[in-house]
């Protein structure tokens, strides 16, 4: 009986890590910009949260998806 508690609260705490880290990226759709005559690629972004200190472009930070590290000041 203490095993399956056990397993129970393990995998419950392994779908609420999983939320949590998936809920950190969002996918932006591309999109074409009629005024400049572009197409923009789709791509990852950081979930919007009122600051600047997690964002993929702050310095400090480096996004995953490009392999580049952030440029922008706090």
């Amino acid at each position: 009986m203490k095993r399956i508690k056990l397993f129970a609260i393990i995998s419950l705490l392994t779908a609420e890590t999983l939320s949590l880290v998936s809920a950190r990226n969002v996918s932006v759709k591309s999109y074409y910009k009629p005024s400049k005559g572009t197409y923009v690629m789709p791509s990852y972004r950081t979930s919007p949260n009122h600051t600047k200190i997690d964002n993929y472009g702050t310095q400090g930070n480096y996004n995953p998806y490009t392999g580049k590290s952030g440029t922008k000041p706090y």
